[in-house]
């Protein structure tokens, strides 16, 4: 679809459409680089407040991403206006705004109309030095792959649904969702991190290919390296299967060389569509070890290797 439209970059476009990156990057006359991105939902938990929250932590980590600062953000609201109460409506902005508060960034003004549900998130403005943007296209050969954030808020969010989820199943999603990417990205910075992106709709296994396919080369994952929120292989196993994490396994799996003693759901795990996931970084081995070890003891969460790039072979991505 974007291919018939016309979009000539500017010689200021630093990343556009040329790319598969997490947010647009405009070089300023004095050399310093802005990034913006934008990105809302639909709820994915009951409570107001929590996704306001969800929905600004998710708008934020495309900023994180790519090693920025964010700045400033606006919000952006689709709100059934004579369906819910503004009660509704204040909740959900106060989610947004104290989560922004925690990013240390002000929400200074914003978009609504009036829609058949509800829609929340943020455009979030960020800048960066030039020199210490960070793509998710130049991962290194032999470099360790890092996620910083366990998987299956896909699964969870179908289950919370259906109203089949624990109370303590939810309240960990919500507890992951919610967390910023502020201290995995600031500390990536220290270390000689080669390449990230975030963990999100496209699932584990869509942002890996595009690290792989723009970086063009393979990476080995251990299926078994994998973290997972607890409960999400019981909710898999009884069909909790968001459509967004079929249509990720359907689109992803051609360039995915799976295990044969791998099952369906496995394959499906990997590929669970995620809100507000973990940043997926590639660094040199002892760098990754420096950094899980740093990530884990400062912040509580629990940083983790997964796998290695490769040279480019047959498949992309060779998940064991």
């Amino acid at each position: 679809m974007l291919s018939k439209l016309d979009f000539s970059e500017k010689d200021e476009v630093v990343v556009g459409f040329n790319g598969s990156d997490d947010a647009a990057v405009i070089r300023l006359d004095n050399g310093k680089l802005v990034v913006q991105t934008v990105d809302f939902f639909t709820p994915i938990v009951d409570d107001p407040y929590q996704f306001g929250q969800i929905a600004a932590a998710n708008s934020l980590s495309d900023i994180y991403a790519m090693g920025a600062t964010p700045r400033f953000a606006l919000n952006v609201v689709g709100f059934p206006i004579k369906k819910l109460s503004n009660e509704v409506l204040s909740e959900i902005l106060k989610g947004g705004a104290d989560k922004a508060n925690e990013a240390k960034i002000p929400i200074v003004g914003g978009h609504s109309i009036d829609d058949q549900e509800p829609k929340y998130g943020l455009v979030v403005t960020g800048e960066v030095d030039e020199s210490k943007l960070i793509r998710n296209s130049t991962a290194h050969e032999n470099d360790a792959i890092v996620l910083t954030k366990p998987l299956g808020t896909g699964i969870i969010s179908t289950a919370i649904k259906q109203d089949k989820a624990s109370n303590s199943i939810i309240d960990q999603a919500i507890k992951s969702m919610t967390y910023l990417n502020a201290f995995s990205s600031s500390i990536m910075k220290e270390f000689d991190t080669h390449a990230a992106t975030d963990i999100s709709g496209f699932g584990l296994l869509g942002h890996l290919y595009e690290m792989c396919n723009g970086s063009n080369l393979s990476a080995e994952i251990n299926f078994d390296k994998i973290p997972f929120l607890n409960g999400v292989r019981t909710l898999a196993n009884d069909g909790f299967i968001p459509s967004g994490t079929k249509r990720n396994f359907e689109y992803v799996s051609k360039f995915v060389s799976f295990s044969s003693d791998l099952t369906n759901i496995q394959k499906m795990m990997a590929a669970d569509a995620q809100t507000s996931g973990g940043l997926l970084l590639a660094l040199p081995q002892k760098e990754a070890d420096n950094y899980i070890k740093r990530y884990n003891q400062e912040t509580g969460q629990v940083a983790q290797q997964i796998g290695i790039f490769k040279s480019k072979s047959d498949s992309f991505i060779n998940l064991k």
